[in-house]
């Protein structure tokens, strides 16, 4: 049976999934966006676990509990902050999708939520990070069959849109 990829408008701290990803700063000690939403629904127990774990490279990923959110376990990645795609950001964007499926996998996380990582003050074009995203993730979905969706949280309509148009050009439907 193939993976579901799922997208959603709202907001991700909401979502009852085995965990959400957080798009990080390398300290992972909070931020704007999606990352300090997430800091802020889970409570302060999440940024004490946090300053334990010293830190996230780009493009690696590490977990945590959920604390006050409804998802068991908050999966940490660091995307790329663009620059001109022509400096790692493409590979370092993929590895980020990558290592959550793979921190997913080995962590008993079968339904994962995703925000799209680095389109927000990293300032990646949302149609390029659409299209590697749902590549990435469609693929790391097959080499990792025990994760069974992967739900995109997008903020508003316009990032709905790239997101939608990449899955139909992955040649997927929504499900």
């Amino acid at each position: 049976m193939t993976a579901k990829i799922t997208l959603r408008k709202g907001d991700i701290t909401t979502d009852a999934v085995d965990a959400i990803v957080n798009a990080a700063n390398n300290s992972l000690l909070g931020g704007g966006g999606v990352d300090g939403a997430i800091h802020r629904a889970a409570g302060p127990e999440l940024l004490a676990e946090c300053r334990a774990l010293g830190g996230c490279e780009t493009g690696d990923a590490k977990i945590t509990k959920g604390y006050r959110l409804p998802a068991a376990h908050v999966i940490h990645t660091v995307g790329p902050i663009y620059h001109d795609g022509r400096h790692g950001e493409p590979e370092l964007l993929a590895s980020a999708y990558r290592r959550c499926i793979e921190v997913a996998a080995a962590n008993g996380c079968a339904r994962v939520g995703f925000p799209a990582i680095s389109t927000g003050v990293y300032g990646y074009p949302l149609a390029a990070a659409a299209e590697i995203a749902l590549t990435t993730v469609d693929a790391a979905l097959t080499d990792h069959p025990e994760v069974v969706e992967a739900r995109f949280w997008l903020f508003n309509g316009l990032a709905f849109g790239a997101f939608e148009r990449a899955l139909v050009q992955l040649g997927r439907q929504q499900n």
